[in-house]
């Protein structure tokens, strides 16, 4: 008689959305309660293929570019942000806009104009072509050279190697990052590191736990996008970590049950923009072929929140104002 192989899942906590996400998300539902539909949307909203379908049922318009919003219309701006450009383009078209843009961007883009004022030269840790870099980038084109990991920073040439400092992609591997900041230092000694943390909080909580359950796992599965820049560094994260095979998935049925041959334990994470309802088809489906047993894998408590963009609150605001007299002249 044959031993049963127990079979476990292991679930990251925590894992998903993310503040930034989360904002961006209500702001497009909000922003088509508010002034109806369609509200075009530039670029996804967020690198969620479940998210942007839902959200175009809704009402939501996506496009690539500005000019393809009709003037007068509402355009809202991603959570990854966009240049300056950007909002002159929204300006000439006589656009009203909504930028979604996370504030952990924010943060990033304000350093970028700090530094530039300041003349120093800007080394962008990034992946080329990402909307994250191109916005950022858009702060100060002059100052700016994108360094796309340690592999990059042989050819990095700087006007002078004592006013440099390096910002970075909020979404990036922590380690590869850090890898490419100590390439860095060594070829400029005075090499300057922002004054807080770039890559935000969610990444570095998905990362770290991660890290913690891919020792012990045989596979991991990662519920995201392919053009979800922290959900594709989250299948690296967990193939350094230990885990025999890491893939990243959209949704359930794109699981292979090949994946489970001779596995015994499966790790299961999402990325910063994908809403639970997607990790619950997985551990459902995973259930269904003998993975019952979940324990969480917990790596940090996540409390921060960010309030709706200003424009959104204002009108918001307003309305409520009107139907709070309307109530009282009624009364």
């Amino acid at each position: 008689m044959t031993a049963t192989t127990s079979r476990r899942v292991l679930l990251a906590a925590p894992r998903g959305y993310c503040a930034g996400v989360d904002r961006a998300v209500i702001a497009v539902e909000k922003a088509l309660e508010q002034y109806g539909a369609p509200i075009y949307v530039r670029h996804e909203i967020v690198h969620n293929k479940y998210v942007v379908q839902t959200l175009e049922r809704k009402g939501a318009i996506f496009v690539e570019q500005t000019e393809e919003v009709p003037p007068g219309s509402i355009v809202m701006f991603s959570a990854h942000g966009v240049a300056p450009v950007v909002h002159e383009e929204a300006a000439k078209g006589r656009l009203a806009t909504i930028d979604a843009t996370c504030p952990l961007v924010t943060k990033v883009h304000k350093e970028a104009v700090r530094f530039a004022n300041e003349d120093y030269d800007i080394l962008l840790i990034g992946h080329e072509g990402h909307e994250e870099v191109i916005g950022t980038s858009g702060e100060a084109p002059d100052h700016i050279t994108l360094v796309d990991g340690p592999g990059d920073v042989e050819k990095v040439e700087v006007r002078d190697p004592s006013k440099v400092v390096w910002l970075s992609q909020t979404t990036l591997s922590v380690d590869e990052t850090m890898e490419t900041v100590d390439a860095l230092k060594e070829k400029f000694p005075l090499l300057i590191s922002p004054p807080s943390d770039d890559i935000c909080y969610a990444t570095q909580n998905r990362q770290l736990a991660v890290k913690q359950m891919g020792a012990e796992a045989d596979l991991v599965i990662v519920v995201g996008s392919r053009n979800s820049s922290n959900s594709v560094r989250l299948v690296e994260v967990a193939k350094l970590a230990g885990a025999r095979a890491a893939y990243l998935v959209d949704f359930a049925d794109e699981i292979d049950p090949a994946w489970l041959d001779g596995v015994s334990t499966v790790g299961v994470t999402s990325g910063a923009s994908v809403p639970e309802v997607l990790v619950e088809q997985v551990l459902e489906w995973l259930a269904g072929r003998g993975f019952e047993d979940v324990e969480i894998v917990k790596a940090a408590e996540e409390s921060i929140t960010f309030s709706l963009p200003k424009e959104l609150r204002r009108d918001l605001r307003a309305e409520a104002g009107e139907l709070m007299r309307g109530d009282t002249s009624e009364g």
